[in-house]
C-alpha cells in the first residue's frame, strides 16, 4: 500500500538471501536492558511521547495511543496506521563490522570473514527493521569506511544494503587482498564516546588487536550503558590449522611474509589461539556482553537462528 511502511521484499540484494530469512523469520532481537525509545512493543522504554519529524507509517498495535492515528489514511484505506517519526523506536542498534585487512582472509571456497560478516549484518538489519527498531551500520578499519546512523524505515534498510554491497564490491575488485591495519580498540573508544543515547552495539570482528585494549573498549561501552553483542568470526583453518607442508604465510595487513613448517608451530599456535578465545569469552562475561564465536564454515543463518532461539528462551 502506498505510504505504508514495508520491509523490502524483492530479494535483489547480494547479502540478503531468501533461504536465510526463512530460517530466522520467527525470531526476534530483544534488548535485555532498558533502551531509549517511544514505541510500545518488544522493548521497555522510560520515555513517553513522539518526536516532531515525520518519517513513515506503521500498522496500529494494541496499546498504541489513538492520538497518533493517521485519520486520513484510515478514511482512504479503512485500516489503522500510526504516524511514525524519525526518533520513534523501541531499540536503537548499531552494527559495527570490522573491515580491516585480516577480515579478507579465506581458504578454498569459504567466504572471507568480511563477506560472512556482511551477510550477518544484512540479516540482522532486516530483522530489526521488521520488528520496527532502528538500526545503523558502521564499517571500520583504521578509520570509518561506512557510517550510517540508526533509523527504522524500510527505505533506510534498502540504503544500508546498497551501501554494504558497494563497499564489498570495491573490496572484491581491489588491486590486492591486503587492507588497512587493525585499530579496533581505538575505533571502539571513539564510537563509545560518540553514542550519547543508549543502544545495542553489535560487533562483528576477528578481534585481531591487542586483547586487553579491546576489552577496555568493551568496558567503555558498558560504562556508557550500552548493551554489547560480540560475534567473534574466524576462518575454519584459523581454528584447526590443518596445514601439513612447509608454506609461506602473509600478513594481510602489513604484507609481511614468513616461511613456516606447520608441524613445528601447530601445538603452540593452537595453545595461543585457545587462550585468545578464552580471554574474550571470559572478558565478555565479566563485562556483561554477549559473546558468540563462529567460523565461516558454519552457515551464518544457522548460527544466528540457533543463538537467537537460545537467547529468547533465556
Amino acid at each position: 500500500m502506498s505510504g505504508t511502511r514495508r520491509v523490502q521484499r524483492s530479494f535483489g540484494y547480494r547479502f540478503l538471501e531468501p533461504a536465510a530469512l526463512a530460517r530466522v523469520k520467527n525470531l526476534s532481537i530483544v534488548a535485555r536492558g532498558v533502551v531509549e525509545g517511544f514505541i510500545s512493543g518488544l522493548h521497555a522504554s522510560p520515555y513517553k511521547g513522539f518526536s516532531v519529524e515525520f518519517a513513515d507509517h506503521r500498522e496500529y498495535a494494541p496499546g498504541d495511543n489513538p492520538r497518533h492515528l493517521d485519520w486520513r489514511t484510515l478514511a482512504r484505506t479503512d485500516r489503522l496506521y500510526i504516524r511514525q517519526y524519525e526518533e520513534e523506536t523501541n531499540l536503537r542498534a548499531q552494527i559495527l563490522l570490522d573491515g580491516s585487512g585480516s577480515m579478507n582472509y579465506r581458504y578454498d571456497d569459504a567466504p572471507s570473514k568480511f563477506q560472512y560478516g556482511a551477510y550477518l549484518s544484512a540479516i540482522l538489519a532486516y530483522l530489526m527493521t521488521r520488528q520496527q527498531d532502528a538500526v545503523g551500520l558502521t564499517v571500520f578499519d583504521s578509520t570509518l569506511r561506512l557510517d550510517m546512523p540508526a533509523r527504522s524505515s524500510a527505505r533506510h534498510l534498502g540504503e544500508v544494503l546498497r551501501q554494504l554491497e558497494q563497499l564489498a564490491e570495491s573490496r572484491d575488485h581491489g588491486a590486492n587482498r591486503r587492507g588497512s591495519t587493525t585499530q579496533i580498540a581505538e575505533t571502539l573508544h571513539q564510537l563509545a564516546d560518540r553514542y550519547t543515547r543508549r543502544r545495542l552495539i553489535i560487533l562483528i570482528s576477528d578481534l585481531y588487536d591487542e586483547p586487553e585494549s579491546v576489552l577496555r573498549a568493551f568496558h567503555h561501552f558498558r560504562h556508557r550503558h550500552h548493551e554489547l553483542m560480540v560475534f567473534h568470526v574466524f576462518d575454519k583453518t584459523e581454528l584447526e590449522f590443518p596445514f601439513r607442508e612447509t608454506m609461506q604465510f602473509e600478513d594481510l595487513e602489513t604484507g609481511e611474509r614468513l616461511q613456516v613448517d606447520p608441524a613445528y608451530v601447530r601445538g603452540e599456535y593452537r595453545k595461543q589461539l585457545e587462550a585468545f578465545v578464552a580471554f574474550f569469552r571470559k572478558g565478555c562475561a565479566d563485562v556483561g556482553a554477549e559473546y558468540v564465536m563462529t567460523d565461516t564454515s558454519v552457515p551464518y543463518d544457522f548460527m544466528l537462528s540457533r543463538h537467537l532461539a537460545l537467547r529468547m528462551r533465556l
